[in-house]
């Protein structure tokens, strides 16, 4: 297969994979950008040493080096590190995949398709975590999973305590929970109604709509009020 619809082909597997999977399921704009320009540089150096006297695994070795820099410096979920991961791949398949023929079709294909399965909004919806700061200062493990799951009002299926402050009498605890299936079914039930506005009732404003006319003032007791002030001066 021919280098330029491999190209073709990558570009079309990335764009998909940050407008069409990533964006809209968590509105970071920032990392697409850096999505696109990893894939694209990528691809570009990928492309020039498959063509070139220098070794592909010098080139493999100095991505990881550099994808492992940028990773670090900044805080990244792990859902966005696969994404990180899905943008590299796409690329390395689309610059050296010239001699795998349709191998590397199916490759970009599988990247895509498996990004957009296991991060679909359904996929283990009801598993959470969070970063909780408990006000009490709790040694006890089955005595914290106890509290968290009065506080949390779901099951705890995991604790792992941060930072215990006996000073100050707190827990730092990353918690690992499964929400009800009541709970979310209430949850979205909530969030669709408050979303709809309420229409307003034509009997809710009778008194708008039947108010009499008010007569305008007569002028009949005008020359009355005159004569009788002129008979007072008289």
């Amino acid at each position: 297969m021919s280098q330029p619809v491999l190209y073709l082909v990558d570009l079309v597997a990335v764009t998909v994979l940050a407008f069409g999977l990533y964006f809209p399921r968590h509105r970071r704009r920032d990392l697409v950008v850096a999505y696109l320009g990893v894939n694209v540089g990528v691809l570009a150096v990928a492309a020039t040493l498959a063509t070139s006297s220098v070794g592909a695994g010098l080139g493999l070795g100095l991505f990881g080096v550099l994808s492992i820099i940028r990773l670090r410096s900044t805080e990244l979920s792990q859902t966005e590190v696969a994404y990180y991961f899905a943008a590299l791949a796409l690329g390395l398949l689309g610059g050296l995949g010239a001699t795998t023929g349709w191998l590397s079709l199916a490759g970009m294909a599988l990247v895509v398709g498996v990004m957009a399965v296991v991060d679909h909004p359904r996929v283990l919806r009801r598993a959470q975590s969070q970063s909780v700061v408990v006000d009490r200062a709790l040694t006890d493990r089955a005595e914290l999973t106890r509290y968290l799951e009065e506080l949390l009002g779901a099951e705890v299926r995991g604790v792992s305590v941060q930072r215990l402050d006996l000073v100050n009498d707190t827990t730092w605890v990353d918690v690992r929970y499964t929400e009800p299936r009541a709970r979310r079914r209430a949850t979205t039930t909530a969030a669709s109604t408050s979303s709809t506005p309420l229409p307003v009732p034509d009997a809710a404003f009778p008194a708008l709509r039947e108010v009499a006319p008010v007569a305008p003032p007569t002028q009949a007791t005008a020359p009355a009020a005159r004569s009788g002030r002129t008979e007072v001066r008289a």
